[in-house]
């Protein structure tokens, strides 16, 4: 066999071989996020627990609460970090009586409902998972559209376009999950957990099922 030719079954072979591997995440990788069964847990996200008490002060900014909103207010908060305002909530503070004025609140949810009067201020902080239980696990097509799809669905960055078949097949050269393990850590200009710190590992692997898979129809064999 010439060089040409050796070349030429070289890359038939690795295309075969990531065509094959395609194939197999077609028909055989879980739907995303169905192979999570756990149910949401009962702890409230920041914006609910805002909603249910917080807001009564820091909608408006009474007795000196400060207002949601006031980027200058919360700058000076921010920055005395997570751990410190949390301690000034549960011992209380001038009008604001221990726990917010709930005591029922879990320490975890009034973290969220601090991060989110942030978030809302400003602030680009990471909500809180709960530490006595696991959150509950997002699907493949909920991480890309609150993520991915910033540089995916236009493939800015030479990022590859959702459901562009032609475009995943080399970056699968390797496997799944070495692809997997680059979108974990970070690849060219995608961040580590392309920028959603909080994406855990099986979640983005069910992104990226997602965005390879995004409008084609799973094959079936007949016998």
């Amino acid at each position: 066999m010439n060089d040409a030719a050796h070349k030429f079954g070289h890359l038939s072979s690795a295309n075969m071989s990531s065509r094959l591997l395609m194939g197999m995440i077609i028909l055989l990788a879980v739907p995303a996020g169905a192979h999570f069964a756990a149910a949401q847990g009962t702890e409230r996200s920041g914006e609910e627990v805002v909603n249910a008490g917080c807001s009564k002060c820091h909608s408006t900014g009474v007795s000196g609460a400060p207002k949601i909103g006031d980027k200058a207010a919360w700058s000076k908060l921010e920055s005395q970090g997570l751990a410190s305002l949390t301690k000034v909530v549960l011992t209380g503070i001038r009008n604001m009586p221990p726990h917010g004025g709930n005591l029922q609140l879990t320490d975890t949810e009034l973290q969220r409902a601090i991060t989110y009067m942030i978030n809302r201020s400003g602030g680009h902080w990471v909500e809180p998972i709960s530490t006595t239980k696991p959150p509950a696990p997002r699907t493949g097509e909920q991480i890309v559209k609150a993520q991915c799809r910033k540089c995916h669905e236009k493939g800015l960055h030479n990022a590859p376009k959702i459901g562009d078949r032609d475009a995943w097949i080399p970056r699968l050269k390797n496997g799944l999950d070495a692809l997997v393990r680059s979108a974990i850590n970070g690849h060219g200009r995608m961040q580590a957990r392309g920028g959603m710190a909080n994406a855990t590992d099986a979640e983005l692997r069910d992104a990226i099922v997602y965005m390879i898979n995004k409008g084609r129809v799973p094959e079936t064999t007949t016998k």
